[in-house]
């Protein structure tokens, strides 16, 4: 059964480019984007020989791609909200590692993993990259209840042979065969929905050649790496301590897991010369802002990493971040974006922060431009797409893709629309980028009515 949209459509083209499409139509089949377009090429479609629902959308409604989530850790969903009056390297103590060792309990594994994907395909979370936790039998729990769920994901078994808590790590050797044989759960599942992601989960858990076997194992199956890079100033240091190294993006590469394929969580304080590293090795980063800023990490200024020719997508990083849903993403990347352009054009008492000395330097950031809404859309949807290098498949409606989408309703709590008749207040939004601010801005769950993964709804 394939489906025709009629109505309103919303989708990026590129980080600087969004189309709106007020009277137009979307015909899906098989999963898969097969015709886009103004109202008036209507008629050929509905000529055609084919087997479709027609779903007529109201002025308050329009479809939208499914949000993709760079970065969350799926066994964390127990501890959101708690432990984040810490920073990062405390909090994993005291919360993380804890909470991730009951994971070798199945049942326990099954009970969350379950309410975790319920959850986020409700927020509307297409597609996933989810941290597991050490536990190989764990992590294909989380990889079922996605396939019996329906939603898309990348998958990572976390490897870890050396911890700061003994009860939470394995032996090299248990990881590497722990690993290969998780590559093999995933290709048993026989679905093109999920895969294995490679997960060193980061440098001061994992020695050198443990990161390396694990390149090897990515490199032998073509498989997407996700690791954390540069979050907090006490990592970084720590870092550079162990590996008697000059930045942390080059532990990484000396291990050959900087890939086209790769994903580096935060990159809060990378160095120039680590951008010229990662733009030449094609890898991307999940920018956290929610997590950056409750584990007070730093603000990362991803408009830097795009001008460097990064791609950037958004993470939830559960339960560092304390909401699940990419929409809240959207927004708290607007305000660290706008808080960076405060900082840069003005003095501000206390920060530490200097006002640059050179002319050049203030021109820079003077001409700063914070993200805005259109640009944060973008890197929840197509720009996290390409992060996890899936952009060939998901991220707008290009015909082709498969049809991963919301069917966003704003006349619905808590956003609603005020109708004309009602005390003489006048109809808003008037236009459709209006309807989409309403969503962005004042949005929830419940404005998200039916989602869609390869054309199958799963809400």
């Amino acid at each position: 059964m394939g489906y025709l949209f009629i109505g309103q459509i919303v989708h990026s083209k590129s980080f600087d480019e969004i189309e709106f499409i007020t009277d137009g139509f979307l015909a899906v089949d098989e999963g898969k984007v097969v015709g886009i377009g103004d109202i008036s090429e209507l008629p050929t479609w509905r000529q055609k020989q084919w087997s479709y629902e027609e779903i007529q959308l109201s002025r308050n409604q329009f479809i939208l791609p499914g949000f993709v989530d760079c970065h969350i850790h799926a066994p964390q969903m127990p501890n959101n909200g708690l432990g984040l009056d810490m920073e990062l390297l405390d909090w994993l103590k005291t919360y993380t590692f804890p909470m991730e060792s009951q994971y070798k309990d199945c049942a326990f594994a099954s009970y969350v993993y379950d309410k975790v994907v319920k959850r986020t395909l409700s927020l509307g979370t297409t597609c996933a990259s989810y941290f597991a936790t050490n536990h190989r039998a764990g992590t294909l729990i989380l990889a079922n209840h996605i396939h019996k769920q329906g939603q898309r994901a990348l998958v990572g078994k976390v490897s870890a042979n050396q911890s700061s808590v003994d009860y939470y790590k394995e032996t090299t050797e248990e990881s590497i065969k722990e690993n290969k044989a998780f590559i093999q759960d995933i290709m048993k599942l026989n679905s093109d929905l999920i895969n294995v992601t490679i997960t060193p989960r980061f440098a001061l858990s994992c020695d050198e050649y443990l990161m390396k076997e694990l390149g090897k194992l990515a490199k032998e199956h073509n498989l997407n790496i996700q690791t954390h890079i540069s979050e907090n100033l006490g990592e970084v240091a720590e870092v550079k301590r162990v590996y008697n190294a000059s930045n942390y993006a080059s532990v990484y590469d000396s291990a050959n897991l900087l890939t086209s394929k790769c994903i580096l969580a935060h990159g809060v304080h990378l160095e120039d010369e680590e951008l010229e590293l990662l733009q030449k090795r094609g890898t991307s980063i999940a920018h956290c802002p929610s997590s950056n800023t409750n584990l007070k990490s730093g603000l990362c200024d991803i408009i830097r990493l795009r001008q460097a020719g990064i791609s950037v997508g958004l993470g939830t990083d559960i339960s560092g971040g304390s909401d699940v849903s990419i929409l809240a993403v959207i927004r708290d990347a607007m305000g660290v974006s706008q808080h960076l352009d405060f900082a840069k054009k003005q003095d501000i008492k206390g920060t530490g922060r200097v006002r640059p000395e050179t002319d050049e330097q203030k021109k820079v950031n003077q001409d700063y431009v914070p993200l805005n809404y259109k640009q944060a859309l973008f890197l929840a949807t197509l720009g996290g797409a390409e992060a996890l290098n899936l952009a060939h498949k998901i991220g707008n409606f290009q015909v082709g893709k498969e049809f991963d989408a919301l069917l966003i309703d704003i006349d619905v709590d808590p956003v609603d629309v005020y109708e004309p008749n009602i005390s003489g207040i006048k109809n808003k939004p008037e236009n459709l980028q209006e309807r989409v601010q309403k969503f962005v801005y004042a949005g929830d769950d419940r404005n998200i009515s039916r989602v869609f993964v390869k054309g199958r709804q799963v809400k």
